[in-house]
This record gives C-alpha cells, sequence and structure tokens, in this order.
C-alpha cells in the first residue's frame, strides 16, 4: 500500500530534503507540501518551488489533511506545535524533527500528540541512533572520564547547542544516574568540575551535521564520531520512521523504536 504522506516547510532546506525522499521511495506518494504563508513559495507547482515533477500539485500556505497518513516536519518550535496540533485534531500521525522547543512548548506539546501516533527525535539518522546506544555502554564502563561534546552545524543554524548533542548528553548522563540540567556546562569560565558533561558548538559555513563525544581518562582517550554529509540521512530516517507509525495506534515512538533496538 502506497503511504500518502503530506511535508511541512517546504521553504527550508530539510523539507525539500524530506520532499526529494518521499519522489523517491517506490511505496510513498508526495500528495500535500505547504510552507509558512508568507513565503514566495506558496501558490506555486512543486516542480517549479522544488523541482519535483508532480502535476497538478502545489504548494500550500496551510497544511491540507485530506488523503494523508501521515506529516512529516521539519520547520520551528511555533508552528510545529500548529501542525502537531492539526494532526491531532485529525487523527493524522506526524513525525517531527523539530528541535529548540522551550519547557512549556514540549509539554504543550506532548498534550496535543497523545490522540496520535508520532515519533520525535533530535536526529533520524540511523548513525546517530545507533550512537546514542554506543554512549551508553561507554559512560557505564568510563562513567568516572572526563566528558566533552562538540557539535558543529552550518552558520544558519537556530539552537545552540544541537538537539541531537543534548540527547547525545541526556543518554550520558541518565545512564550515570544524573540529570543532565544538573552536570551540563556550556562555557569553560572555570576549571573542569568532576561528573561534569561539557559541551562546544561551532556554527560555520554549510556543515550539515557533526558530533563528537570525547571520553578522556589518565593515559587514553576515546571519541565518538558521528559526520553527516548530506541532510538524504535525516530524510531517509524521517520517512522510515513515516512508514513505521503509519498503521500504529496512538502513542509516543523513537527511533530505537523504528529500528528495532527499544
Amino acid at each position: 500500500m502506497t503511504l500518502r504522506v503530506a511535508v511541512t516547510g517546504a521553504g527550508g532546506r530539510m523539507g525539500r530534503t524530506v520532499a526529494q525522499a518521499v519522489l523517491s521511495d517506490a511505496n510513498a506518494a508526495l500528495v500535500s507540501v505547504c510552507a509558512r504563508q508568507s513565503s514566495d513559495l506558496v501558490g506555486k507547482s512543486v516542480a517549479s518551488a522544488l523541482g519535483i515533477d508532480i502535476p497538478d500539485l502545489r504548494v500550500g500556505g496551510t497544511l491540507d489533511l485530506s488523503n494523508v497518513d501521515v506529516v512529516i516536519d521539519f520547520t520551528l518550535p511555533e508552528s510545529s506545535l500548529a501542525y502537531a496540533q492539526q494532526c491531532a485534531a485529525a487523527g493524522v500521525p506526524i513525525v517531527m524533527g523539530t528541535t529548540g522547543f522551550t519547557d512549556e512548548q514540549r509539554a504543550m506539546l506532548e498534550t496535543s500528540l497523545g490522540a496520535v501516533a508520532s515519533c520525535r527525535a533530535a536526529n533520524f539518522s540511523t548513525g546517530v541512533n545507533l550512537a546514542y546506544r554506543l554512549l551508553e555502554l561507554s559512560a557505564k564502563v568510563l562513567g568516572d572520564a572526563d566528558i566533552e561534546i562538540h557539535e558543529a552545524h552550518h552558520k544558519h543554524k537556530i539552537d545552540a547547542p544541537s538537539g541531537t548533542a543534548l540527547a547525545m548528553g541526556d543518554a550520558i548522563a541518565q545512564t550515570m544516574g544524573a540529570d543532565l540540567s544538573q552536570v551540563a556546562r556550556y562555557d569553560r569560565a572555570s576549571n573542569r568540575e568532576p561528573g561534569t558533561i561539557g559541551f562546544s558548538v561551532t556554527r560555520a559555513g554549510d556543515i550539515v551535521g557533526e558530533h563528537t563525544v570525547l571520553f578522556a581518562s589518565e593515559g587514553e582517550r576515546l571519541e565518538i564520531t558521528h559526520k553527516a554529509s548530506s541532510r538524504s540521512a535525516f530524510a531517509t530516517g524521517a520517512l522510515r520512521a513515516a512508514h513505521f507509525i503509519a498503521d500504529k495506534p496512538a502513542n509516543s515512538y523513537t527511533m530505537a523504536d523504528v529500528l528495532g533496538l527499544s
């Protein structure tokens, strides 16, 4: 059965990449595309706006959920909340890769998505989700090491540290029985404190996404690194999640569920 997919954020890098991924999937069909209402793309054919040859499909200024099986959303917190509420009201599952939510927005999102199947992730790439498991194992064995997380992204990325870096830190902190909010350190204005996790950030050029976690002990160090060379890795993972949740009961699923790592 062909999965009918709606894609938001047509004007963004990820929205375009996801739309292309859907087009390349023989078991999926792109049936709805939208951008923010102020976008110059609204009203244009997806052929001219995104370079996708689908007759009669145009970029909408609102999310059209008629004849849609699942929505894939990589936008901004405010718009993602609105899309989540719309999907919940219509009973349409949603895959969401948006990061940078405040605690209040995250609570609203949890409430909104309780009525539908959803999959949210800071990073949808297979490699990163495998890295989470490697980090948990490393933290069990090397929990007394000095731990540093460095991430690098393109200069247009808004949130810092990245959602992926924070998720990596959270995986490590939970394994160590700690709360990330208590052990995370985001600057080096003071000496290193035992048991803390340091974060550093680079924003430059067109870097797609790089994350390195360092476990440094006396006499040796372990580095776990993931580098994304293309956004297609995220889009492919999101589409895999969309296929997974399309027929699932209302629940919050993770990429660990999608990849069989739960």
